[in-house]
């Protein structure tokens, strides 16, 4: 559970902690010191970047490894020791798609515990009972696309309709609107409507704002991540490809809302393309886990032209997976 403690206060906290920590285990800090969230980094004089990650509201330590790894990058560590006491598993299993040696370890007390790297979660595969609604979508103007066991419809990326079961009765249906509360209000408002009826209409409606070109509605910001990989998919020569599908994030998203990374494939060539908006430090490791994912041979991470910063492609350059950043 995230503090309470105001964040810069939390991070001065930190900052003992983990200086008394390095100290416990006969490195001996310089002034090379930062903040990580409510987290804090240290450099030590052998060059080893130790990173201790805090709980965040919006975030725990297991996506704050891209941060820990920027602020090492940008002090030329030769090593990096990342501390956290949640979370350490999948840390460690990120950690490991890169060729700079990062040792993740658990803190208990002042004790270090190294961490065991915790496998990506099987993915779920949609049920043929969902699939089978796949030609309402399709009448409906949106575009089916299976991700961690849903089957939804997007318009460029936005989701506007999803097959759910329904909890009382178990029947499978279609539910539209974006977003779990959007679908329960339009369930409750339009549900006798017919659903290819009910499902144009909205389509309609999301694309008069969100193709719309700099329209500052809502719909037009939501899930840019994924309006991105809509456009690529339609024109793969923008990444020099021939054709990409969409597959699986490593973990399943917690809602439409929240700007997350996405990814396609192009299988004739094994190259994964992860897209992303905003400077988003975690996007390689996210990269990372993904390409183990889908067993990709080489990775691209799409972006938008301010979106792509030095730290970031010098971290690209560090995971196994041969992977760059490009710009569009």
């Amino acid at each position: 559970m995230a503090s309470t403690i105001d964040p810069a206060r939390r991070a001065q906290l930190n900052s003992i902690r983990l200086a008394a920590v390095v100290d416990d285990h006969g490195a001996t800090g310089t002034d090379s010191t930062g903040a990580l969230g409510a987290g804090a980094a240290l450099l030590t004089t052998d060059g080893v970047a130790w990173a201790l990650l805090a709980d965040l509201p919006d975030r725990g330590p297991d996506r704050q490894l891209g941060a820990a790894l920027a602020w090492a990058v940008r002090h030329d560590a030769t090593a990096v020791r990342v501390i956290a006491e949640s979370g350490t598993g999948a840390l460690a299993r990120r950690a490991a798609w890169f060729v700079l040696a990062v040792h993740i370890s658990r803190l208990d007390g002042r004790e270090l515990v190294a961490a065991d790297p915790e496998p990506l979660p099987v993915a779920a595969a949609v049920s043929d009972a969902h699939r089978a609604l796949t030609e309402l979508i399709v009448a409906g103007g949106a575009t089916p696309v299976e991700e961690s066991g849903v089957l939804s419809g997007e318009v460029d990326g936005l989701e506007v309709c999803r097959v759910i079961d329904d909890p009382t009765t178990g029947e499978v249906r279609l539910e539209v609107g974006v977003g779990a509360h959007d679908r329960e209000t339009f369930q409750l408002l339009h549900g006798d409507r017919p659903k290819v009826e009910a499902l144009s209409d909205v389509v309609r409606s999301v694309i008069e704002h969100r193709r719309v070109r700099d329209a500052q509605h809502p719909l037009k910001q939501l899930a840019a991540s994924r309006r991105l990989r809509a456009r690529l998919i339609d024109a793969p020569d923008v990444v020099g490809l021939t054709v990409l599908a969409p597959v699986d994030p490593p973990l399943p998203r917690s809602n439409v809302k929240d700007q997350v990374p996405c990814a396609a494939i192009d299988r004739s060539t094994g190259t994964l393309v992860v897209c992303t908006t905003g400077i988003d430090l975690d996007v390689v490791p996210w990269a990372g886990d993904a390409a183990a994912r889908h067993g990709a041979d080489r990775c691209i991470v799409a972006a938008p032209q301010r979106d792509v910063i030095d730290v970031q492609q010098r971290l690209a350059a560090l995971l196994r997976v041969p992977t760059r950043f490009l710009a569009v």
